[in-house]
């Protein structure tokens, strides 16, 4: 019972890498527009359907997938902000009920090209054991923890270090004080958005990597970044990871111990359980960063 806890622990940290890189793309949209992108769990889901069609039509590896999902998915996350840009009154209502829409249009998009089936890599090098001990992963599941990682501190440092990324802080802060600063808020947001797409586009690819996808899943990754991000506390890049890694690890354990169909629930007692101890979130507004 032990080393099947231990597993599990050890699997549900390796989901909750990925888990992350789809929560920050939510997460910095909303702090740079204070809007909820509700089409981004079907970017995330668009660049995993370009990696099985660059694994199917051409047999690569997956991760040769990364630079046409970034071109796409990017491209296709600019659409988004130019469309959501034109609101102009009641944004944050309106806003979800349009990247609502988009998300829907994606979806059957998504259902025309590749249709219904569930879809899985079948690269033996993605899919080969990685031991550890006693415990057991996927060498996909290994290798895109560690470039979650490197993308999460790489988007801290930017955040943090670099002239566009204080801009979008100071965006999300306080917008009519941005402009006084010579800060141009449209561009600000619409960087804001390139970078969503570039951690959706990754996060995609490892999704295919190591599990199943099908057009319906993109809702499902919608709501996981949208726990993820409340469970952070908004505006704190530790607290996603952290989140992430909670919400990882709980699903993970809920079904080696209860049953799979559980799987979801587990996440959703998390999320009311954290709300309900700490209302501003595992880093509230005293703690956050970036």
């Amino acid at each position: 019972m032990t080393e099947l806890i231990l597993q599990a622990l050890y699997s549900g940290l390796l989901q909750g890498g990925s888990y992350a890189l789809i929560a920050l793309g939510l997460a910095l949209v909303f702090g740079a527009m204070k809007m909820i992108n509700l089409a981004h769990g079907e970017l995330v889901l668009l660049s995993a359907y370009i990696a099985y069609t660059v694994e199917a039509k051409l047999g690569w590896n997956p991760i040769l997938a990364i630079p046409c999902a970034l071109v796409v998915v990017c491209l296709a996350s600019v659409a988004v902000y130019f469309i959501v840009g034109r609101i102009k009154q009641d944004r944050e209502i309106n806003s979800l009920i349009l990247t609502y829409g988009i998300g829907v249009m994606l979806t059957n998009l998504m259902l025309l090209i590749w249709k219904a089936d569930v879809r899985s890599t079948s690269s033996s090098w993605m899919q080969e054991a990685f031991i550890i001990g006693p415990l057991y992963s996927m060498r996909s599941e290994v290798l895109f923890f560690g470039v979650s990682l490197l993308m999460i501190v790489g988007l801290w440092l930017w955040l943090s270090r670099s002239w566009y990324g204080r801009a979008v802080r100071a965006v999300s802060s306080n917008r009519d004080a941005a402009k006084l600063m010579g800060i141009n808020p449209a561009l600000t947001e619409l960087v804001a958005f390139i970078v969503a797409g570039i951690l959706a586009a990754v996060a995609g690819v490892a999704l295919f990597s190591y599990g199943v996808i099908s057009p319906s899943y993109g809702s499902v990754l919608t709501i996981k970044a949208f726990i993820i991000t409340v469970l952070a506390g908004i505006g704190s890049i530790p607290g996603v990871l952290l989140g992430a890694l909670l919400l990882g690890v709980a699903e993970a354990l809920t079904v080696t111990l209860a049953s799979s169909a559980l799987q979801e629930l587990a996440g959703m007692g998390l999320f009311l359980l954290v709300l309900f101890v700490m209302p501003s979130g595992l880093f509230g507004a005293k703690r956050r960063r970036g």
